[in-house]
């Protein structure tokens, strides 16, 4: 039926992704025709499926369509509360309250927007549906690295943000369990996380991973008892009598005991800010311009992220000398991202949190670790790519993507300000990951500084971000991250700099 539709061979599975893309924007497109109205529901299935009105196989169907036009239609129509809502609370009144979380998750029940949001009940952290994600994210994290390699990694690390704990429910809490082979308890009244157990290596079926944790600091302010959990994890994980080939993260410990370790730090997994502190401090070192290579990220890593929680020290203890030597073996750095609405170039805390790991286990161990993206957009099939696989698809779907361009450029001032943190975090993430090729570079420049329409736009909007990107780009090709730049283009960039100064300073002379 698919290839009646589509009127063209659908040779590959993206090829009937494709069609069946087209066949539900075609579905709401008629429903849209209709007004939603869900008496027309069976005249949309008929005209798109002939003869097949009543029939059962569209109950499916037709159940989705009438979620659509009496949920999530009537929904979106009253996101307008956004407003409404926000002037109504400067105006000291009620807003009424409502759950928060990602709607292009499949979240609906999220809509309308504009209330007054909470976040979730953080004793029920990780949920039964986020250890389900949670453990698949940790399989194609090891089946990747086992098809990379041929072996499991003895040690990986892993960072770890509140707001992604808010919006998942816990995936990244859930995948470390996996990884350390330790399952959550719930209370089967109210879904609350009553403690972990251990799951046996008959079951598990393979050893049980090594994992340092880098919370970030509002993780840190937010979720205190789930710092408890995972150290209560870790603890039990290490406790447990097993052969170390099969449960590297105890082999770790009883390592770290003979090296003269302390009970108690040779058992710190959990590392973040110092109280009171928030973030990694690798921006600041990017924007002065003041690295020279991964080893002063290194430094600022450390030192920002130095300090272990667990049970015993839940307000934090200085443990930079721990947190190097845990860095040290780490074999794979994982950062997780849960929905569409964000991507690796669009903040700096990307190449701060996972950029910055990678180069500081490089720096520490000498080695280049594996760098992993866990994407769960799709709860129901996790999937995990190099980070320069990411890389690749971000600055393909996105950072040169021309409707991306085009549409970004009609906000203006706001729009060439988000072209050139484009363009800061692509050098931030290359800098500290080394996961920027040269013809990126050289597409990049053509498209967002040499484009004649590109420097109009800039021109009229905010000559500032143009001169922000040409600099970043003489940067990169000064630093020999652009190893290989085109003369030509270098000489371009330069000159486009010149018109720049030279135009700011007109506009000083005159205000």
């Amino acid at each position: 039926m698919l290839v009646h539709l589509a009127d063209r061979p659908l040779v590959t599975a993206g090829d009937i992704i494709e069609t069946i893309d087209e066949l539900v924007k075609h579905l709401l497109a008629l429903l849209q025709q209709e007004k939603f109205e869900v008496s027309s529901i069976a005249k949309v299935i008929g005209a798109t499926f002939p003869h097949l009105e009543a029939d059962a196989e569209t109950s499916d169907i037709t159940t989705t369509l009438k979620f659509v036009c009496t949920g999530i239609v009537p929904n979106l129509a009253d996101t307008t509360q956004e407003i409404t809502n926000l002037i109504l609370a400067l105006d000291g009144g009620f807003v009424p309250a409502g759950p928060s979380g990602s709607p292009t998750r499949g979240m609906a029940h999220l809509l309308p927007t504009g209330r007054n949001f909470y976040a979730c009940d953080p004793q029920s952290l990780p949920s039964l549906a986020a250890w389900e994600v949670g453990q698949g994210l940790a399989k194609t994290c090891l089946d990747r690295y086992l098809a990379d390699t041929g072996a499991y990694p003895e040690h990986v690390a892993i960072s770890v943000w509140g707001t992604a704990a808010m919006r998942t429910h816990g995936d990244d809490i859930a995948e470390i369990f996996s990884l350390l082979g330790i399952r959550p308890k719930w209370q089967k009244e109210n879904h609350r996380v009553t403690g972990v157990e251990l799951i046996p290596l008959s079951e598990l079926g393979r050893p049980r991973i090594d994992v340092t944790i880098r919370i970030s600091g509002f993780f840190r302010d937010a979720f205190p008892h789930l710092i408890t959990l995972l150290d209560d994890a870790v603890n039990m994980a290490l406790d447990a009598d097993e052969p170390v080939e099969q449960n590297f993260i105890r082999k770790h410990y009883l390592e770290d005991l003979e090296n003269e370790k302390t009970e108690t730090s040779a058992r710190y997994r959990v590392f973040g800010c110092p109280p009171g502190a928030y973030g990694i401090g690798i921006l600041d070192l990017i924007e002065a311009q003041n690295w020279k290579d991964e080893h002063d990220f290194a430094e600022c890593y450390v030192n920002w992220g130095g300090y272990a929680y667990s049970k015993k020290s839940p307000e934090g203890i200085e443990a930079k000398s721990d947190f190097t030597h845990r860095l040290t073996t780490v074999e794979v750095a994982i950062h997780n991202q849960d929905d569409r609405e964000h991507d690796i170039f669009d903040s700096d805390d990307y190449f701060q949190f996972h950029g910055g790991l990678i180069a500081t286990i490089k720096a520490l161990s000498g080695k280049d670790p594996k760098g992993y993206f866990g994407d769960s957009q799709n709860p129901a099939a996790p999937k995990c790519r190099d980070i320069k696989e990411e890389t690749l698809r971000v600055y393909r779907t996105r950072v040169v993507n021309p409707k991306w361009l085009e549409s970004i450029k009609q906000h203006g001032y706001k729009g060439a300000s988000e072209m050139a943190a484009t363009v800061d975090y692509l050098f931030g993430f290359d800098a500290t990951a080394n996961v920027v090729s040269d013809f990126m570079y050289e597409e990049v420049a053509q498209q967002y500084a040499l484009d004649k329409a590109t420097q109009e736009f800039y021109k009229n909007s905010n000559p500032w971000a143009q001169k922000g990107i040409s600099e970043r780009l003489l940067e990169a090709a000064q630093r020999g991250m652009w190893a290989e730049p085109d003369p030509d283009t270098l000489e371009a960039l330069r000159q486009t700099l010149l018109q720049c100064d030279a135009e700011l300073e007109g506009r000083s002379e005159l205000s």
